[in-house]
């Protein structure tokens, strides 16, 4: 009888949805944590290079801390081809040193709550960019008819008071969301390069390479970063904790499921991203926009969640 492999831990259902729960749940928790940084360590509005250098140390820290847990599991953090040196390179530069850049100054620009809602068009962007390269994560009726909704839901918290008073800050939400959409192209390729890297080594790597980037940039462009206080370094430490568990679970999820299983998991990121803004940062979520935009971006999700008896489009 032939001998049958053991199903790695992460494609198991239910600690696979456990995984995806908890790293949404962090990311979620980020934006009213990224916000409350502004404010701990002094950072004006206007201040861009000084909140590309808070990002940076964000990032190089989590790296490092990701490659240190790494050495210690007695995994090769060094033993990397100059293919995969330099794929690591082009991941650090896109999905952490270019698509947090846009997304820290686009944050500064909009509040949480709406911040929260604008991003989870990740989700879409990245069933949409499946269709084109994967052959078994074609878009489906229930997928398109998701993206709709959860776009539709993005698009509502545009308006003020009526339908012809949309209002969208291109350098807040517009940043917002293409941010996200960077990080739905970059995700894609981190799941074909932890088909021969392991994931921690990789992530560790990536966020590093793309932290000291971001510190680089932002030191010769006029940023600083001075630590005013406890609470600031606690924010920044939680920050660097975020990062580094939520992106590690998250690549080992993208390696054994299928991105259109793991991805509906954003739907918790502006559910809580909402509700922690408006405790910590004390913002107003109680308009009627913001619970439908909810209703349709988390509908939208299901719904390309939902296996579908229909075939692809």
């Amino acid at each position: 009888m032939d001998s049958v492999l053991p199903t790695p831990v992460f494609a198991r259902k239910n600690i696979a949805y456990a995984s995806a729960t908890l790293c949404c749940l962090l990311w979620g928790s980020s934006y009213p944590a990224i916000k409350s940084g502004y404010e701990l360590f002094q950072i004006a509005t206007d201040d861009i290079p000084s909140k590309v250098v808070f990002a940076g140390y964000r990032f190089v820290f989590a790296g490092l801390l990701l490659l240190l847990f790494a050495l210690a599991q007695r995994k090769p953090i060094a033993r990397l081809t100059p293919r995969q040196f330099g794929q690591l390179t082009v991941l650090g530069l896109t999905q952490t040193a270019i698509q947090y850049t846009f997304f820290y100054i686009g944050l500064a620009y909009t509040t949480g709550a709406k911040g929260s809602i604008m991003n989870a068009t990740a989700t879409f962007f990245s069933v949409m960019l499946a269709h084109f390269i994967y052959q078994n994560d074609k878009i489906s009726f229930n997928k398109a008819l998701g993206c709709i909704l959860g776009f539709a839901g993005v698009m509502l918290v545009n308006f003020n008071s009526g339908l012809q008073d949309f209002h969208f800050v291109w350098n807040g939400d517009g940043f917002v969301v293409l941010a996200a959409f960077i990080l739905s192209a970059a995700t894609l390729y981190g799941k074909r390069i932890s088909q021969t890297v392991d994931p921690m080594v990789m992530t560790g790597w990536q966020l590093a390479m793309g932290g000291v980037m971001l510190v680089v940039g932002g030191y010769v462009t006029g940023g600083t970063l001075e630590v005013h206080s406890v609470k600031a370094a606690a924010v920044l430490g939680y920050l660097t904790l975020l990062s580094s568990v939520a992106f590690a679970l998250w690549s080992l999820l993208l390696k054994y499921n299928r991105v259109s299983m793991i991805a509906p998991f954003n739907f918790i990121v502006p559910v809580a991203g909402t509700v922690l803004s408006a405790i910590f940062l004390g913002e107003n979520i109680l308009d009627i926009k913001y619970a439908i935009a909810l209703v349709l971006v988390c509908s939208g999700i299901w719904w390309v969640n939902k296996a579908s008896k229909k075939p692809a489009l």
